[in-house]
């Protein structure tokens, strides 16, 4: 990747250090991913890192070329250890993600689900100027308990006004919805795809370790460098 100064050097070593090469156990293996398995090490499937640097280099040039036309890219990230870091990576990157359970039709119901969001928009407005004062404590409890539930929901796509123009998908198994939902709207997936899932429900796969922390902090860190970049 040294011919273009805005991309990030990807390093198999480094990665291998991040575990983003360990599969899950053989038994697991989805067969269209035999092309991306490099050995098999305690009956655990090793991921050839040479095949997922190829393959992430050109997500990333593909997530670069989107930036550069100020386009959205959507986080999705439900699994409980990862939370925090797709939360982190996207704020920090100035986009839209979803850490939560994700929401059926968050994609192919757009605009109802558009309307909860500004509800809650506007839930947060009123509650800021003051205007539940007048109610009792009762109900401002009730108001307050409502607005927070809402955040969980929807705090990740507060300002996402449009649909996104790609989704970066950090285990396609766990939100498989949210990959038909983009499927079926035409729009561009990214995911991380470990040896038990089928690397062509993407259009950018990154063949990689999906559980680790490590392994997901590589990527992101790699997905931020690249948005920045590209933002500069």
């Amino acid at each position: 990747m040294a011919e273009d100064t805005k991309q990030p050097i990807l390093n198999t070593d480094d990665m291998a250090r991040a575990g983003v090469n360990f599969g899950h156990r053989i038994s697991k293996l989805h067969p269209k991913m035999k092309q991306y398995v490099s050995g098999i090490k305690n009956t655990v499937h090793i991921i050839d890192l040479e095949k997922t640097a190829e393959e992430f280099e050109r997500a990333l040039k593909f997530i670069s070329s989107l930036v550069a036309e100020s386009k959205t890219i959507l986080f999705v990230g439900t699994k409980i250890q990862v939370r925090a870091i797709v939360k982190n990576t996207a704020e920090s990157c100035e986009m839209p993600y979803v850490v939560e359970r994700w929401l059926g039709g968050t994609i192919t119901n757009f605009e109802t689900i558009s309307k909860r969001v500004q509800y809650f928009k506007d839930l947060e407005d009123k509650k800021k100027k003051g205007d539940f004062e007048k109610h009792t404590k009762k109900e401002r409890m009730n108001i307050d308990k409502e607005i927070e539930s809402l955040k969980i929901k929807f705090g990740g796509i507060r300002n996402m006004a449009k649909l996104p123009d790609a989704v970066l998908i950090m285990d396609v198994r766990k939100d498989a919805t949210c990959a038909r939902e983009a499927r079926r709207k035409g729009i561009k997936i990214i995911g991380v795809v470990d040896t038990n899932i089928d690397p062509t429900l993407v259009d950018y796969p990154i063949p990689a370790n999906d559980d680790a922390i490590s392994s997901i902090k590589y990527i992101l860190d790699k997905v931020q460098e690249t948005i920045l970049n590209a933002k500069a």
